[in-house]
């Protein structure tokens, strides 16, 4: 009888059992699955109002611009926001995304008081860039001058970016905030905070362009407002809210201590903007190419959601020193990305014949929008998975490789073709587009293949000496931001 007994507990389970089991560990998969997509929804969907609510404020702007009579005032305001964007508030958020590896790791860690000292090294380096940035932007109209630009829109764009530099000075203290709270999932102040800006910005620009009388250079002013409304409401959450009791530290000179660092990617396209003022109709070419620029930027900021939440995710639990979370992470928002950008692409290319008149009552400026669109819906793809993988490489301090990806991509690769195709071949501005789609294609493969093959326990030790070993974080986040 005993013999009978384990002789049965040694023979294989039933089919049915197995079935079970097999069944048991793919509800078990969903359940991880659904757990982390429900974590990551919870930070990128408020992260995608806050990015578009942001960049809203710029766009509201040039919308309102767009209906003043004529094409000038719009492609000035469009140079000078390119212009503004390529070598200020770009490189703004291109510095301050390092914080993404350091706070949120550091968070991860639960060694809270670094991000306080992260934070406020931030503020004083972006300052710091600030002040030789404004003074090249009080001569950027002669700059564009030298350029060959049409003196008209230079002459614009010079006055217009002008107005500007008080909002760059707010950014310099907004994006490393926004960080300090990203990497602590604290996204629904983000949220309010810049909801409300641009419900104060929108009225404030239409006033101070059509009925004070400032014309469009008010639309510049009413970004600056905003934009330092939008520093207030931060600072002072920050400093009154619970949330941030444990991280909130008061500034001391270690914040001094780092001050060579911060930079890194973005600008390609922005540069398109500045190449279309060199083609045959320049109002027109600078016009229409901005419009495309000003819609995939603000489709975009679904992805840039998603990778934010993505980073985040991912810089936490490799802190943590779970190398499976990282992981998980990283397929749900790969997934979500994907569905992205189906979704968006179809639809755009559906209301292709609309999307023109939101920014001008020119027949000729909604026409060729309209024939630009299917080139946009590729980059709307593109964009939306290096969006993603960008986050992720951010998530685990992969600044340094970001940057190579982009300068063999766009600058080695994508520039040159869009040269090529726009200006030797003479297909205006659709062989810019095409050219720079080159590069995203290229940079969304690259980025795609450092993250598969990925080993992501050897990223969770790193993270953690990262954090812990003071000597060598020091040294690291120097490499990172040098």
């Amino acid at each position: 009888m005993a013999r009978d007994e384990e002789e049965a507990a040694a023979a294989p389970l039933l089919p049915g059992s197995e079935k079970k089991e097999e069944d048991a560990a793919s509800s078990s998969r969903w359940r991880e699955w659904a757990g982390e997509a429900g974590q990551l929804g919870y930070l990128a969907l408020p992260m995608v109002g806050v990015t578009l609510s942001q960049y809203a404020v710029q766009v509201s702007s040039n919308m309102v611009v767009g209906h003043l009579p004529g094409v000038l005032p719009l492609s000035s305001a469009a140079i000078a926001t390119s212009l503004a964007t390529v070598s200020g508030f770009s490189l703004l958020v291109g510095m301050a995304s390092a914080l993404e590896t350091l706070c949120g790791q550091a968070y991860g860690a639960k060694q809270y008081h670094k991000l306080g000292v992260h934070t406020y090294r931030a503020i004083v380096t972006l300052f710091v860039v600030c002040i030789p940035l404004s003074v090249i932007w009080l001569f950027m109209g002669k700059i564009l001058v030298f350029l060959g630009q049409d003196p008209l829109i230079a002459q614009g764009a010079g006055r217009y970016i002008i107005w500007l530099i008080p909002g760059l000075f707010a950014n310099a203290v907004i994006q490393p905030i926004t960080k300090f709270l990203q990497t602590q999932s604290l996204i629904f102040a983000l949220l309010l905070t810049s909801v409300a800006t641009l419900a104060f910005h929108i009225p404030l620009c239409y006033v101070l362009v059509f009925k004070v009388g400032f014309g469009y250079t008010g639309a510049a002013l009413s970004i600056s407002i905003s934009y330092w409304l939008n520093v207030l409401m931060l600072v002072g959450y920050v400093m009154l809210s619970s949330s941030c009791k444990e991280t909130r530290t008061p500034p001391t000179m270690e914040a001094f201590k780092g001050i060579n660092v911060f930079l890194l990617e973005w600008w390609s396209f922005e540069i398109l903007i500045l190449l279309s003022g060199l083609l045959p109709n320049p109002q027109l070419q600078t016009s229409v190419l901005s419009i495309c620029l000003t819609t995939i930027t603000s489709l975009y900021n679904i992805p840039y959601g998603l990778g934010a939440a993505g980073s985040t995710r991912v810089a936490n639990e490799l802190g943590a020193g779970n190398p499976e979370g990282a992981r998980l992470s990283v397929r749900v928002v790969m997934s979500l990305a994907a569905m992205d950008a189906v979704i968006v692409s179809g639809t755009s290319l559906a209301l292709r014949n609309l999307v023109g008149y939101a920014y001008s009552n020119e027949k000729e400026v909604i026409s060729f929008v309209a024939t630009m669109v299917p080139l946009v819906c590729i980059t709307v793809v593109t964009d939306g998975l290096q969006g993603v993988l960008s986050g992720i490489a951010r998530g685990c301090g992969w600044q340094h490789l970001g940057a190579y990806v982009n300068l063999g991509s766009f600058y080695l690769l994508g520039m040159p073709m869009a040269v090529l195709l726009g200006f030797v071949l003479n297909m205006g501005g659709r062989g810019l587009w095409m050219g720079v789609v080159c590069g995203s294609l290229s940079q969304t493969t690259l980025l795609s293949a450092i993250t598969i093959f990925t080993d992501w326990p050897k990223m969770a030790e790193k993270a953690r000496d990262r954090v812990f070993n003071e000597k060598s974080a020091e040294s690291e986040s120097r490499r990172l931001l040098e």
